[in-house]
């Protein structure tokens, strides 16, 4: 079965770094774009970075803009997540998600529903102490 595995996740105080990874599993992953999403407790789940299938392309919402950075590894087989200057309103389960790159990017931009990507990660916790 295609599916992603989140890792990285922790806890880390107010202005602290993590650095996610996202890794495929069952299927070729540089076939697709990458977004990550992150879900608060009681919010919905709302996306953070977009990265194309040929690294060209990158996207970031207002919020992580000059905090987070979307990156592939060299073997292309994971995708990082690089949060600095984390904040109290950061914290949550961080998804990643696959799928082709206009549903991808639609999603993390909120144009369209995260339910219409096709893989997801179960996520990793990240939470940030004041």
């Amino acid at each position: 079965q295609d599916q992603l595995v989140e890792s990285g996740g922790g806890s880390v105080q107010s202005g602290g770094s993590l650095r996610l990874s996202c890794a495929a599993s069952g299927f070729t992953f540089n076939y697709y774009a990458i977004g990550w999403f992150r879900q608060a407790p009681g919010k919905e789940r709302e996306g953070v970075a977009y990265i194309s299938l040929d690294d060209s392309s990158t996207y970031y919402v207002d919020s992580a803009k000059g905090r987070f950075t979307i990156s592939r590894g060299d073997a292309k087989n994971t995708v990082y997540l690089q949060m600095s200057g984390l904040k109290p309103e950061d914290p949550g389960v961080y998804f990643c998600a696959a799928d082709w790159a206009g549903t991808v990017l639609a999603a993390v931009k909120g144009d369209v529903n995260y339910t219409y990507l096709a893989i997801w990660g179960r996520g990793t916790q990240v939470t940030v102490a004041p």
